[in-house]
């Protein structure tokens, strides 16, 4: 294995990716003894068993082995000087352990790394933050942590807190500050780098909604400015926006890389076609067991009429007693374009469910979308605390009607609204 970082501004290629692997030893389930006699010997071997343990942390391991996992695997790649490159993939498919290990914050197993310009993250928002230490001293602690020299944090500072809108705060200690207004400094320190390559994980998804559009378009700024840049983001429509060429990764390995549209098509096709589905626990507090499409009382075929509404069915168990749930749909396009998420708290609240089974339905009035084919994407967590599921379970339906004029009506959304014609000389 083998990361360099090549000063040569000559080269065209900004990051080189060659044969990447990287392999974790996961923990097995502890053997337990039967007998006093078997705990004896337990005793007596643990030592050795630990330092063989641990030997084994720093080596490669069959693929069999039971406590093994490739989070990459033999990956190769390269990007030009200037191009901004987006990476995409479920959950566990690898992308960020790869920004990791471009950030050289945990090294490869395997594979050789050429990285030709300084390189900044934009991984974890609020990495170096002190809650002692004011906002002023936070900047500067940061900004050195992410590689920024004084002289650079003196000549960006207040460009920085003008961005955060912290200027009254700037000398109030940060543990005073709002989860939000930590969010924003944090950004604004990192956005505001000035390096070759730029490395963005998931950053964009924080803040409320004003703020994520102004992260947006700062980013926006930055990939237009000749920066190298790869992003990593679950929102197809700001990969679309903002990248030129994608990178899909699956179970570790690249898969496909091209054209933006090409490649969020396979990515968002490669979903739950059937309504079948395997229980799926998420986290320690709920279990999803079915989904169902039903139309006009009768469960749904492979066609939904776009004309008419139509309800999806939840069922699933809550684990243990749990306030604030959120579960619902991100309702996505073919092409990957957000249209709306929502969430059965508009019915039910974030009161405390209890433990047991339940079913949520949503039904989507008719009308309201053209045919085509739409992904809804099951999204569930805790308000305020963690994700459960983002894009993990994605249900692909496909609604058509019949076409009264031979007319295309351009649009995400079916034409609303009424019109009326009056002749001349109406009254």
């Amino acid at each position: 294995m083998k990361i360099s970082t090549n000063g040569n501004r000559s080269r065209s290629a900004a990051i080189e990716v060659k044969g990447l692997s990287k392999q974790y030893h996961i923990g097995l389930p502890e053997q337990r003894s039967d007998s006093l006699l078997q705990s004896a010997f337990a005793w007596v071997g643990a030592p050795v068993a630990n330092f063989r343990r641990l030997r084994r942390q720093g080596q490669l391991s069959a693929d069999t082995a039971a406590d093994v996992i490739w989070a990459l695997r033999d990956v190769t790649f390269t990007v030009e000087r200037g191009e901004v490159i987006g990476i995409i993939g479920r959950n566990g498919a690898g992308k960020s352990t790869l920004l990791k290990i471009l950030s050289r914050i945990t090294p490869p197993s395997t594979g050789r790394i050429t990285l030709n310009g300084r390189v900044s993250s934009l991984l974890e928002v609020g990495t170096g933050f002190h809650p002692e230490l004011t906002g002023r001293e936070n900047v500067y602690l940061n900004g050195t942590i992410l590689g920024m020299r004084k002289a650079e944090v003196d000549r960006k500072f207040d460009e920085i807190v003008a961005f955060a809108e912290v200027e009254k705060f700037i000398d109030t200690p940060v543990k005073r500050y709002s989860s939000g207004m930590r969010v924003r400094l944090a950004f604004a320190v990192s956005a505001h780098l000035e390096s070759e390559i730029l490395l963005v994980d998931e950053v964009l998804a924080v803040g409320d909604a004003a703020f994520q559009a102004k992260c947006l378009n700062k980013m926006d700024g930055v990939s237009q400015s000749g920066r190298t840049v790869l992003f990593v983001s679950h929102n197809m429509q700001v990969m679309a926006q903002l990248c030129r060429r994608l990178l899909l990764l699956d179970g570790g390995r690249l898969v496909a890389e091209g054209a933006p549209a090409a490649i969020i098509g396979r990515y968002l096709d490669d979903a739950l076609v059937t309504t079948t589905l395997d229980p799926l626990q998420l986290g320690e507090e709920v279990r999803v067991n079915r989904l169902s499409v039903t139309q006009n009382g009768a469960p749904a075929g492979e066609f939904l009429d776009s004309g008419r509404p139509f309800e999806i069915h939840v069922n699933y168990e809550v684990l243990r007693s749990l306030r604030n749930l959120l579960l619902g749909f991100n309702v996505v396009t073919g092409d990957g374009t957000s249209l709306f998420r929502t969430y059965d708290m508009l019915a039910y609240g974030l009161g405390e469910r209890a433990p047991g089974a339940y079913e949520s339905v949503f039904q989507l009035p008719g009308g309201l979308l053209p045919a085509g084919h739409y992904f809804f994407e099951v999204v569930v967590g805790i308000h305020r605390l963690r994700w459960l599921s983002k894009g993990d379970i994605r249900l692909r339906l496909n609604l058509s009607g019949a076409r009264e004029w031979d007319v295309d009506f351009p649009g995400v959304v079916s034409p609303v609204g009424n019109w009326t014609v009056l002749p001349n000389g109406h009254v």
